[in-house]
């Protein structure tokens, strides 16, 4: 429950409003991205597994300082400029983080429900289809 509480004392401190504004025309990197620099997998890392509350900014450049060099790799692959590129990209995992820390929150009123360990979340279950697994009296419930 305690998770829950501080996660959703966290969501209230986002200003949806000001990204929504400084992103929405943004639409530059939309091809899809590879696995391997998606930022589902440090997502869930950061804001499920380690429960740290970033902001935004701070979570891009987290993802920025673990992927650099494939995301650099990649950008070059695709010949977009660099100044075009690097423009999407905040936009593109801004969309992404807003999309995720709603799932994770989502996880964190479950587990208050099914109790502390019930849930799990993963770039697996994701890609899977699912947003969270509840185990509930041993029986597993994919949402």
């Amino acid at each position: 429950m305690e998770d829950l509480i501080k996660f959703t004392e966290f969501l209230k401190t986002v200003d949806l409003k000001i990204y929504r504004e400084k992103f929405l025309a943004i639409k530059i990197v939309e091809m899809d991205l590879p696995k391997y620099i998606q930022a589902i997998s440090l997502l869930y890392k950061i804001y499920w597994q380690e429960k740290k509350l970033f902001t935004f900014d701070d979570f891009y450049k987290e993802y920025i300082s673990n992927l650099n060099y494939l995301i650099e790799e990649f950008r070059v692959k695709t010949s977009m400029c660099d100044r075009c590129f690097y423009l999407g990209l905040p936009a593109r995992i801004y969309r992404t983080w807003a999309s995720l820390i709603t799932q994770i929150h989502a996880g964190y009123v479950a587990e208050s429900v099914f109790g502390k360990g019930s849930v799990e979340m993963s770039v697996e279950l994701d890609h899977y289809g699912a947003d969270f697994r509840a185990t509930y009296r041993g029986i597993k419930l994919n949402y």
